[in-house]
C-alpha cells in the first residue's frame, strides 16, 4: 500500500526503504495483520463514527528503540489524564480517509500537539481502522520511523499535560506490564512506564505490535492495576 501526494509540505507516502533492520518485524507485521487480531472493536458496518488517525512513532533514543507518547490534559472531558499516541480527527485539509488522509492527519496532529518536525518522519505502515466505542473515534494508527528526530514538547498546556518517548526496552519488561481493571467491567493490557499508567486503546495498540513483531515477553497477566471509575 503506497498513497503519494505533493504538498507544499512535500509527498505524504509510505516507504519501507532504509528502516532500520530492528524495525523490520513491525513493518512485516503491519503487512499481514487483520483487524480482529489487534482488537474486537471494529468500525461500525454503517459507516458511523469519527475518522481519526494516530502516529507510532518508533525513534532510537539513548536506551535503544523508543516510543513517542504523550499525556493528554487533565481538564479534558474525555480521556483526561490518559497517556497517548499523537493524533486526532481528520480534517477537511486531510484529504480522503480512504486512502492518504490519516497519514496527513497523524503527522498534522502529531505536529500541533507535540511540535515535532513532519520532514523527520518516515512513515512506513497502516494498521486496519479500529474504534473506540466511549468515544465513537474510528482510528487509524500510522506507522513511523524517526529519521531526523526534532525537539518535543506540550504545544498547548490546555491538550497535552506532556510530551515523552517510552524506550520499548521498558514496554517488553514484564516488570512494567499489568492487566488494567476498569469498574465498567473493562479489562486490558497496561503498562506503567515513565511514570505513567499506559492503558486502553493505547495499551491495546503496544501490547498487539509487541506480539506480533515478535518481541513479547512473557508477564503475569494476572498482575492487576485497578482504574478509577473517572478514568
Amino acid at each position: 500500500m503506497t498513497y503519494t501526494r505533493d504538498t507544499h509540505e512535500g509527498p505524504v507516502a509510505l516507504r519501507r526503504e532504509g528502516l532500520p533492520e530492528w524495525l523490520e518485524p513491525v513493518a512485516r507485521a503491519a503487512e499481514t495483520v487483520q483487524p480482529l487480531q489487534l482488537s474486537r472493536f471494529l468500525p461500525p458496518e454503517n459507516g458511523s463514527g469519527r475518522q481519526s488517525a494516530v502516529l507510532i512513532l518508533f525513534g532510537e533514543g539513548e536506551r535503544g528503540p523508543e516510543l513517542l507518547l504523550m499525556e493528554r490534559a487533565g481538564s479534558l472531558r474525555s480521556h483526561a489524564g490518559q497517556p497517548s499516541f499523537p493524533g486526532g480527527a481528520l480534517d477537511p485539509v486531510d484529504g480522503d480517509p480512504k486512502t492518504d488522509g490519516p497519514l496527513r492527519a497523524a503527522l498534522r496532529e502529531a505536529e500541533e500537539e507535540t511540535g515535532l518536525d513532519p520532514a523527520g518522519v518516515q512513515l512506513f505502515g497502516v494498521l486496519p481502522a479500529l474504534y473506540i466505542p466511549v468515544s465513537e473515534f474510528v482510528v487509524t494508527p500510522v506507522l513511523g520511523w524517526w529519521r531526523k528526530p526534532s525537539p518535543v514538547g506540550v504545544v498547548d498546556p490546555n491538550e497535552t499535560a506532556r510530551v515523552f518517548t517510552v524506550p520499548v526496552a521498558d514496554l517488553t519488561d514484564p516488570a512494567h506490564r499489568a492487566t488494567a481493571l476498569h469498574p465498567s467491567g473493562y479489562r486490558g493490557p497496561a503498562f506503567l512506564v515513565e511514570s505513567a499508567l499506559v492503558w486502553g486503546f493505547t495499551a491495546g495498540v503496544i501490547d498487539r505490535l509487541l506480539h506480533y513483531a515478535g518481541w513479547e515477553l512473557p508477564w503475569d497477566r494476572s498482575r492487576q492495576v485497578p482504574l478509577d471509575r473517572r478514568s
